[in-house]
């Protein structure tokens, strides 16, 4: 049995290195900038070695950042990258929102629940390879990324000694929404037992994976849109439950799944429905009934087969109804992890970031207007930092640096408040001071 507290008493003749976005003249400005449309790798390792630790914490001013950014790792020189996924998804809550929970691979230590919240992001995935390793941010907001913070812990090897060492994936998808089908007027009780699922058809899709390796879990997002009205009948009252849906999951081109499950929230541990609890290994990271935000109707739910992979040696395919035999029509997203040999199959394009953004709520939705608003204050005062960065590392940085902490957080709040006119006339004053500033 092997155990992490117990592996300490053995030497181990590796060294410990760390790539972190430290300030490389002793200051105090521990993070890089990453303009708009712009990707950045912030590690590549070359040779053998084994990633043991992510951690992040990011400051944008655009509200849906954690799923605008996007996260992406190549392992030994690979075109396709073997992680790709928005990062909070990735850091295990979706729906562009932050807030703590604590699993044994992942967690988040801040927020509120709501979107542009901040809060570390950390991973304890293993993440081994043979020759290199290379990790990028993709900045697809429309705004620069004022301050990303990180630090990669990873273990220096000669070489790998086992062949049998899989390499870490991680991928996200999303069907928004599931095309359900439930017969019109029928008591949801009738439809438990009228309808009928035995091969999975029509099922959302986890992973679909060939090669090598096992499954190690994931997140499931859901939004829930079948509620009031637009929800089936229990009796005279609306049944508002998505969980009734089974997983199945068939392995090695099986036509018929081999494992099977009992309801949603019998997959990810818990019973009669989810509960507020995140556990080692399952539980909820985000929760449907959050009494901070009554009328949300949005969770997120994980489950981690650390313990107990489902292994596959040809290929594997995780899947799980939305709702009883396919009959609800919810918006899923999820990120799968898994390890395999190498080559992987490439599999769920990313779609385009419009496509990748969470349905509006009643506490974050903007109308069209105040998201033009947002965006083009926003552009105004990333053009204004633009030219103070550019005479921070000409110049020095006091005056400029103050000066940009400043605006880049009165304006933020502003937006925050909806008081679009102070922010965009703070905006214009500081674009037209950092006009005037020395550059040459």
């Amino acid at each position: 049995m092997v155990s992490p507290l117990r592996d300490l008493i053995r030497f181990k003749d590796y060294r410990t290195r760390r790539i972190s976005s430290w300030d490389r003249t002793g200051g105090n400005l521990d993070f890089i900038r990453i303009p708009r449309e712009e990707t950045v790798t912030i590690a590549d390792i070359k040779g053998a070695g084994c990633i043991t630790h992510i951690w992040f914490t990011v400051n944008c001013r655009d509200r849906d950042y954690l799923r605008k950014t996007l996260i992406r790792m190549y392992w030994d020189g690979e075109e396709d990258p073997s992680v790709d996924s928005p990062l909070g998804d990735f850091f295990g809550i979706g729906h562009g929102v932050a807030k703590p929970f604590q699993s044994l691979p992942l967690n988040m230590t801040g927020g509120t629940g709501m979107k542009g919240d901040r809060s570390a992001l950390n991973s304890y995935w293993q993440m081994p390879f043979a020759k290199s390793a290379k990790i990028e941010i993709v900045n697809e907001c429309y705004c620069a990324i004022d301050s990303f913070y990180y630090q990669i812990d990873y273990e220096e090897y000669g070489k790998l000694e086992d062949k049998d060492i899989l390499r870490f994936h991680a991928k996200w998808r999303r069907e928004n929404p599931c095309h359900g089908v439930k017969p019109e007027g029928e008591d949801i009780f009738k439809i438990f037992i009228k309808n009928k699922n035995l091969r999975g058809k029509e099922n959302y899709i986890i992973l679909e994976a060939e090669g090598r390796g096992h499954y190690a879990g994931c997140i499931l997002n859901v939004d829930n849109l079948e509620v009031g009205e637009k929800a089936p009948k229990f009796r005279e009252n609306p049944f508002e439950w998505w969980g009734e849906g089974d997983d199945m999951i068939f392995i090695d081109g099986e036509e018929k799944p081999s494992i099977v499950g009992t309801g949603s929230e019998d997959y990810f541990t818990h019973a009669w429905g989810m509960q507020d609890k995140a556990y080692l290994y399952a539980g909820s990271s985000l929760h449907e009934y959050d009494p901070n935000f009554k009328r949300r109707r949005k969770c997120t739910s994980y489950r981690f087969h650390i313990e107990d992979p489902v292994r596959f040696k040809k290929s594997i395919k995780v899947t799980i109804e939305h709702g009883h035999a396919n009959t609800q029509s919810n918006d899923y997203s999820s990120v799968a992890y898994w390890y395999q040999t190498e080559p992987h199959k490439p599999w769920a394009p990313m779609p385009k970031v419009e496509e990748r953004l969470p349905r509006p709520d009643p506490y974050d939705s903007l109308t069209p207007e105040e998201r033009a608003l947002e965006k083009e204050i926003n552009q105004m005062l990333d053009d204004a930092l633009n030219l103070m960065w550019g005479s921070l590392e000409k110049k020095g940085y006091s005056t400029q640096l103050r000066q940009i902490f400043a605006s880049s957080f009165m304006v933020n709040g502003l937006l925050r408040k909806k008081e679009y006119e102070k922010a965009k006339e703070l905006a214009n004053q500081t674009l037209e001071n950092a006009r005037k500033l020395p550059l040459s």
